[in-house]
């Protein structure tokens, strides 16, 4: 299939955002088209081929991809538009995640749609602190989602207009401390033998067997895979860190099945249209491998990772060693774990049981 031969635009198809395919009609580029795109669909009231809109796509057929905000842009006064350019150029420039990124512009952009057209670089730390409020009183925003907006402006008058450090000093709300989330070694089992489909159940099992985060799992390339030394490359990770993981012995004859059947050519997971697959794609299988194993726990694909920490800890591998799997930044937060685990407090005996 030649690119050339075809046009592509943007646009939407029942409420669904999807890419357009027009080109002069000839049963051979008709053909072309299905074979290389199984799932390219027609529509007869536009009388048009079309695509969803997905990045990969876009990239294949040579579309700009839009611009991180531009939606919201359109919602700031255009005195303020600047200041929201100016602070996605600047995470753009310190390279920081995508999802980072998407959270401070859209917490920044809170801000700027409430000022309307007073000058957010004229804000003094007592009107932060009044709009802090807000968030906190009228909104009733989480911690967690404060501290973010904290952030993100901060960085707006630290990182872009280059204040002081302390430029405003705004206590910080205190985060509840939650316990991870995890299943048994028995759940584990279940979920694992009701996924059928094998890529399915490699992502699952990567998860799981090397405590993986859905985000590193749909990042594995398949040169990261070094199946002589037994160990995983995870590239990139959280805090753009670098790390190797065992790889367990109980996979490779899957992964190696994995790779006979679906041929993967970069990444180990490849979409329906080439590229990494999804992390939603991956949170969907989980999903619906716990609701045919019957486990009604309220958890995400992340328990996976939860989980295989839990259960190392509790065949006696050491918290730093641990630590250093999961690629944390501190002990401490490695250190949850052990209020999860049954091992660090069975041989303790309720003042009860001496009565």
């Amino acid at each position: 299939m030649e690119i050339k031969d075809y046009s592509f635009t943007l646009g939407q198809h029942k409420n669904k955002n999807v890419i357009w395919i027009a080109f002069p009609y000839d049963i051979q580029l008709k053909n072309k088209l299905t074979t290389k795109y199984p799932s390219a669909k027609w529509s007869q009231t536009k009388k048009s081929w079309y695509l969803p809109d997905f990045p990969v796509l876009r990239e294949q057929f040579g579309i700009q991809q839009k611009k991180e905000g531009e939606a919201l842009l359109k919602k700031i006064d255009s005195k303020n538009r600047d200041a929201f350019i100016q602070l996605r150029t600047q995470l753009k420039l310190k390279a920081y995640s995508p999802n980072t990124t998407r959270m401070y512009l859209s917490e920044f952009s809170h801000l700027l749609q409430l000022l309307g057209t007073f000058p957010v670089h004229q804000l003094t730390p007592a009107r932060l602190k009044d709009y802090f409020l807000y968030c906190v009183q009228e909104l009733q925003m989480s911690e967690r989602k404060l501290n973010g907006k904290i952030n993100a402006i901060k960085f707006y008058f630290e990182n872009v207009l280059h204040q002081p450090k302390m430029f405003f000093n705004i206590p910080r709300p205190k985060k509840p401390t939650t316990l991870p989330k995890m299943l048994s070694q028995k759940e584990v089992r279940l979920v694992l033998d009701n996924t059928t489909n094998l890529k399915h159940k490699i992502a699952l099992q990567l998860c799981y067997g090397m405590g993986l985060r859905v985000s590193e799992v749909v990042k594995l390339h398949v040169e990261d895979i070094d199946s002589h030394r037994m160990m995983v490359h995870i590239r990139g990770a959280k805090g753009k860190k670098d790390r190797y993981v065992p790889l367990p012995t109980s996979i490779l004859s899957s992964l190696r099945a994995y790779y006979l059947q679906y041929k993967p050519k970069d990444y180990l997971l490849e979409g329906q249209y080439g590229g990494a697959y999804s992390k939603t794609s991956v949170q969907h299988i989980f999903k619906n491998a716990m609701k045919k194993a019957g486990i009604h726990k309220n958890i995400g694909i992340h328990g996976l990772r939860h989980s295989y920490a839990t259960h190392l800890l509790e065949a006696g591998a050491d918290i730093r060693f641990i630590q250093e799997l999961l690629g944390h930044h501190s002990i401490k937060t490695t250190q949850l774990y052990t209020k999860v685990s049954p091992s660090s407090s069975k041989n303790i005996r309720s003042p009860l049981d001496f009565l």
